[in-house]
């Protein structure tokens, strides 16, 4: 059963400007936190108290009284979860695991990658704590109940070897898809980074077989970038939506 309306809040983090999503049943406060990859104090500020400069984009209260006038639940995470293990994503996981003291997943295809988030993080100047290690490993096709919240785990390689789609179902709206770096608006990932297992055939083949038959309306939230919706994707993204053909023979294709 979906969620009745989320409260999703997006923290655009570190130098990558990373999306972090913040989902929460506002009937219960159960929350998750999807790819915690920096700032985790100004995500732990504002989850706890509402202090600090908070999130850039919310459907939720803006503030402390807000949520007071809401009668809303104080909010309880539940779990750490990650689309894939680039360092932009997970770096730091282990400050939000401790302070939470929650479990975090992460499919088993990235785990070799998640070893190198501090060296990768050390190539933009960044001082990353040890690589944690995934507490739950996901399974493609599984859905997980977290406290009152249910994630469906569309596993989509291609980016990364683990790279998996995190889908919330809603039931008097649209769905909304947590996609990492899979997809973007008008783009997809890239599959040009080292050591990650990167192959553009196989993106493909995940986004078509994955994504592409949820419902249209589904809203998707990328790991950068602006939201879209699954089918503006299917219509207008160049390398692989129609624009591209079949088998990318025309439009941008294979990055042509």
């Amino acid at each position: 059963m979906g969620l009745r309306e989320p409260w999703i809040e997006h923290f655009f983090v570190g130098p990558l400007q990373m999306r972090c999503s913040v989902v929460t049943d506002p009937a219960t406060g159960d929350t998750i936190i999807i790819d915690g990859g920096d700032e985790p104090q100004r995500i732990i500020d504002w989850i706890d108290a509402f202090e600090g400069p908070g999130p850039n984009w919310t459907t939720g209260p803006e503030n402390a009284s807000a949520a007071q006038e809401r009668a809303l639940p104080r909010r309880r995470v539940v779990a750490l979860v990650n689309t894939h293990a680039h360092f932009d994503h997970s770096g730091f996981i282990p400050a939000l695991r401790e302070h939470y003291d929650v479990e975090w997943y992460l499919h088993p295809d990235d785990d070799f990658l998640q070893t190198l988030a501090q060296a990768s993080g050390r190539r933009y100047g960044l001082a990353l704590p040890e690589p944690a290690v995934a507490d739950q490993a996901f399974e493609a096709g599984k859905t997980y109940r977290f406290g009152t919240l249910e994630l469906r785990v569309l596993h989509t390689p291609g980016h990364t070897l683990g790279g998996c789609c995190l889908l919330v179902q809603v039931e008097n709206g649209p769905d909304h898809v947590f996609v990492g770096d899979t997809l973007f608006a008008g783009s997809v990932g890239r599959t040009d980074i080292a050591n990650s297992g990167g192959d553009f055939d196989l993106l493909a083949r995940s986004i078509h077989t994955q994504l592409w038959p949820l419902d249209e309306d589904t809203i998707v939230h990328p790991g950068h970038g602006p939201l879209t919706t699954v089918g503006h994707e299917k219509r207008t993204n160049p390398f692989v939506g129609e624009p591209a053909g079949a088998g990318g023979t025309y439009g941008f294709g294979k990055y042509a």
